[in-house]
């Protein structure tokens, strides 16, 4: 089977990853799960429904030299999607205040996400809100497999609730994933890119539920000892 597939992959360079992968998974029977901490996101150009409901091409290198919140969700006109993305809309003033882009991204079309945005509440659709921010329309999965966020097992193959925080070098430096029903914090995006922004400015480490204006660390056991003591006091 293997060596099939192998020369499967050379006649055919054009392949996807996701053969590979699922090669792998079928052959030893185990998940491959992409770690892209530390990592140059993968650069993509895909169509966005932007803000005015116009369409636009962008891709991740447009934004070069600024954070990128760049976020998936499994698909327009469903549930948890519908409280999701207005979630990250009402965040942007902050993020760009911070100097971030926020993107959004499912594989519907871009006209979907227009219909999506123009349908009332009672038809399923996002009338009323201001989304804010560009959503990609990944309708061929490119996007979603370069940040290898397609659902597993016996879940729909869509996105998963992924999100990713890019540092203005285009490195991952924060990334969180949730299956299809479980609805994200969508001010933990914002927490992490303060997060972010605290240490490049300051050379600290920034400690567990940390949010602007308390304590940080300096990276050696004495400031450990300090910020545990002032922690046990309270």
């Amino acid at each position: 089977f293997l060596l099939r597939t192998h020369f499967s992959f050379i006649a055919y360079p054009m392949l996807s990853k996701t053969l590979l992968r699922n090669v792998v998974r079928r052959t030893f029977g185990r998940q491959i799960r992409t770690n892209m901490i530390g990592a140059k996101a993968p650069d993509f150009a895909a169509s966005a429904c932007m803000p005015d409901n116009t369409f636009k091409d962008i891709s991740l290198s447009d934004f070069k030299g600024k954070p990128v919140v760049l976020y998936f969700y499994p698909a327009d006109f469903t549930f948890v999607c519908s409280s999701e993305v207005p979630g990250y809309s009402k965040l942007n003033p902050e993020f760009e205040k911070a100097g971030a882009q926020l993107i959004g991204v499912s594989m519907d079309t871009v006209h979907v996400h227009k219909a999506w945005k123009n349908a009332s509440s009672e038809l399923g659709g996002l009338n009323g809100f201001d989304i804010n921010h560009p959503i990609i329309g990944d309708h061929e999965g490119k996007v979603s497999e370069a940040f290898d966020v397609i659902m597993n097992g016996d879940l729909d193959k869509l996105p998963c609730r992924a999100v990713f925080l890019i540092d203005k070098d285009g490195t991952v430096m924060a990334e969180h994933r949730n299956a299809a029903p479980l609805g994200r914090n969508t001010n933990e995006a914002l927490r992490m890119l303060q997060a972010l922004q605290e240490h490049e400015g300051t050379g600290k480490v920034i400690p567990a539920d940390w949010t602007p204006g308390a304590d940080t660390m300096d990276a050696t056991t004495e400031s450990v000892d300090e910020y545990l003591k002032k922690l046990q006091s309270k």
